[in-house]
């Protein structure tokens, strides 16, 4: 019988211990699972992100990663509003799709999201969390219309095209040794009309477009779009805190919009960034206005932000592909800006400013925050900070004359190295504004300089500002508030410098090629001249590739003669023929003697 109880009692420790040793194995391949999971990057980002504060009332749910086929069993809960029904849509460009839902969501609420991922018999569970904003009301001044001058200093008139009044550009230096390609940038704040503009290499006028008397253009370039070259610029409103609202203008070569880019989640597309991607996303910035307790940062309690937020959207349909917010990854105390004193007044302790994707094509990117003085790369799966540039938190050790203050135009360069626009102001903090090229040495961790500019003479400028770094090593420069535009040799020699009228700005200027055929037929204007003859104005605005005018001239029976030929003299071109006339036309002749167009008929 002992021997009974003692088979029995062994068997139960076997068994026990089995038992044992079973859970702990189920538990290390738990773990281990878990491990691997949280090791890997999720099947989908979800955006907005888990744990963002101050999420949009009218946000979508946007799944980044897979298509719309294999998203299924979507949940959207707010804690108030409940369970939100909804419908899915595809990107264009992407492959995944936004949750669109039906109702908007409550200020203050929590957000959960969940759904099945994957292909069927290999889905995965993903999921989200994320609060509502409660939103900061701040009365915004009404619009102040610009009264664009007509006549005077620092304004052309144009005969042929009257109503154009754009700023006269003066041409300080012109190097041969100059790069190739036309020189973009946008007019504000002048006494002429404010507006894109294009110069030839040499500074000539190519391409101006007026902007209505209460918006303002920024950040013109060029880019590509559908496999085609085009024109980008912001237009909108800029409000007194410095921030735009408005939307990001696409146009052909043709000068014919193609696209348009407002901001998605019911925010406006802001003024400092347009980065548009050959596969047809844009990563712009966008403000949001929040309450927020600012006692951190030596604060009120009960205050309002302006949230910087940088959004990926899907160019054709709009969609918000991705996004990211300031708030909840930087603290209010890595500012330099000190928390408002007018009780109204939101705080802007961020101000996003720049997006440049890293060039490793890992698809994260580094955003220039102005008034945290630092620049952070932003891992585009997770939103984590990857490592941080400059400010009060560096990740590296800032080597001498690498650290910025209020600093513009943060940017990855080709080879791994970063170039920007050190402001320096406002308040004025360096004695003077510079562009800094330099290097991050990821083994010993810290940031060397590689060579910096200065305009002479010394320029401050309170705000803007960008730094192009050409292929051939020349610094392409524009000086934002202080109104030159310059470009530099490695060596520092100035190649070329234009000179904007008193008091205009340019927020970012470029050197890049561009070739414009405008839709609209060249204008001509008549004007009689001297005895016998009468004076014929050209012009066509946009055309890069007139090389000739041809005027041509017919009377009432309709016989048609060849009156002159004269060579492309600039946006406005003069050519005197006989009169008697009663009607002329011209014709933009190109390179190759090719009619390129022909105007209406002017009388004579």
């Amino acid at each position: 019988m002992a021997n009974m109880n003692d088979q029995r009692r062994g068997m139960r420790r076997r068994a026990k211990s089995a038992l044992l040793t079973a859970t702990a194995t189920a538990i290390a391949l738990a773990l281990s699972a878990a491990a691997a999971t949280a090791a890997s990057p999720p099947p989908v980002t979800i955006s907005p992100l888990p744990g963002t504060p101050d999420a949009s009332p009218h946000a979508q749910i946007s799944f980044l990663g897979e298509p719309a086929s294999q998203i299924t069993d979507v949940s959207v809960v707010g804690s108030q509003t409940g369970a939100h029904k909804g419908r899915l849509e595809s990107y264009a460009s992407a492959t995944g799709a936004s949750f669109i839902p039906t109702t908007g969501f409550k200020e203050g609420e929590r957000v959960t999201v969940s759904a099945l991922v994957g292909p069927a018999h290999h889905q995965q569970r993903v999921g989200s969390s994320f609060q509502i904003a409660r939103l900061f009301h701040y009365k915004f001044p009404p619009k102040v219309a610009h009264q664009a001058a007509t006549s005077g200093t620092g304004v052309q008139s144009l005969v042929s095209d009257p109503g154009l009044h754009p700023p006269t550009i003066a041409i300080e230096a012109d190097s041969p040794e100059a790069s190739a390609g036309d020189v973009f940038f946008a007019f504000n704040e002048g006494a002429a009309q404010w507006g894109p503009m294009i110069l030839s290499p040499s500074g000539q006028m190519i391409w101006f477009d007026p902007m209505p008397s209460n918006e303002h253009a920024m950040d013109f370039k060029t880019a590509e779009y559908d496999h085609e070259p085009v024109l980008v610029w912001w237009q909108g409103y800029i409000a007194p805190i410095g921030v735009g609202f408005g939307a990001d203008e696409i146009y052909n070569q043709h000068y014919q919009r193609v696209a348009q880019i407002g901001g998605g989640n019911g925010y406006h597309a802001d003024l400092h960034e347009a980065l548009i991607t050959p596969q047809g996303q844009a990563y712009i910035t966008a403000y949001t206005l929040v309450d927020a307790n600012l006692s951190s940062a030596h604060g009120r309690k009960e205050a309002g932000i302006l949230d910087g937020v940088l959004q990926e959207i899907d160019i054709k349909t709009g969609l918000v592909m991705f996004e990211w917010h300031s708030y909840g990854h930087v603290a209010f105390d890595e500012s330099y800006s000190a928390p408002p004193k007018p009780k109204g007044w939101p705080y802007d302790y961020f101000h996003i400013n720049a997006i440049s994707l890293d060039p490793s094509g890992d698809g994260n990117f580094l955003i220039s925050a102005r008034n945290t003085w630092a620049g952070y790369e932003i891992n585009h799966q997770t939103g984590q900070i990857e490592w941080q540039l400059g400010g009060k938190k560096p990740s590296f050790k800032m080597g001498p004359g690498t650290e910025t203050a209020y600093q513009h135009d943060i940017r990855w360069q080709p080879d791994g190295t970063i170039t920007a626009f050190d402001d320096g102001a406002s308040p004025q903090v360096h004695k003077q504004s510079r562009v800094i090229h330099e290097r991050i040495e990821w083994k010993s961790k810290e940031v060397k300089l590689i060579h910096a500019q200065v305009h002479t003479p010394a320029l401050v400028a309170d705000s803007q500002g960008n730094y192009q770094l050409l292929s051939n090593g020349n610094a392409f420069v524009g000086w934002g508030q202080e109104p030159f535009i310059d470009e530099f040799a490695s060596n520092g020699t100035v190649l070329f410098q234009a000179q904007l009228p008193a008091k205009g700005t340019s927020y970012r200027a470029y050197r890049l090629p561009w070739k414009g055929t405008p839709s609209t037929p060249p204008n001509i204007v008549v004007q009689s001249a001297a005895s016998g003859t009468d004076s014929v104005y050209a012009s066509w605005n946009g055309a890069t590739e007139v090389s000739f005018w041809r005027v041509i001239g017919w009377n009432e029976i309709h016989h048609v003669s060849r009156l002159a030929i004269a060579p492309f003299a600039g946006f406005e071109t003069t050519i005197t023929v006989p009169s008697g006339y009663a009607w002329y036309a011209i014709q933009a002749i190109g390179p190759s003697g090719k009619v390129l167009a022909t105007s209406l008929a002017a009388k004579g």
